[in-house]
């Protein structure tokens, strides 16, 4: 199963592509970055093209989305629930697939802590993986994590489908 995980902003999306299927399970992964001085607007077009050469170059059978769970910056609450919206439409338009995780099932399918440190994470998804180094930045790395967790939890869970 070749899963697309997302790690949603608007400044900064990080995406992880991987292959459950193969030894190496890694096929890409980076990060969407839309300019601060560009309109809400024009960001959100460049999120929707960036995420459809995702889909057309890797075809993935799944999306596995991070939940927004709790935003200490108010400021910026809008316009990433604006980004998640692009995010989740161009999902729902090119594979159908979306699962949705929270921060704390995330840590805790990757840690078994639900409280788990980002660091913690991070080094979980490097190991599993069989990664050299860390997966760089850090939102590239969360959106791996988020793959690996609906690698490791749909089999037994399909309850987080939207």
């Amino acid at each position: 199963m070749k899963i697309l995980g997302i790690d949603p902003g608007y400044a900064i999306i990080g995406y992880g592509v991987i292959d459950t299927a193969k030894q190496n399970m890694v096929i890409d992964y980076g990060v969407i970055t839309t300019p601060k001085e560009d309109s809400i607007s024009v960001r959100l077009k460049n999120i929707e093209s960036g995420l459809i050469e995702l889909f057309e170059t890797f075809h993935p059978d799944t999306v596995a989305i991070e939940e927004l769970f709790y935003f200490k910056n108010q400021k910026t609450v809008i316009p990433v629930a604006e980004a998640r919206g692009v995010i989740l439409l161009t999902a729902q338009k090119y594979c159908g697939n979306i699962y949705e995780y929270t921060p704390m099932q995330i840590k805790q399918a990757l840690t078994g802590q639900g409280r788990a440190e980002k660091a913690q994470v991070q080094f979980m998804v490097k190991n599993i993986l069989g990664l050299k180094e860390t997966p760089k930045p850090d939102d590239a790395a969360d959106a791996l994590a988020v793959a690996l967790t609906h690698a490791q939890t749909s089999p037994m869970l399909n309850t987080n489908k939207i």
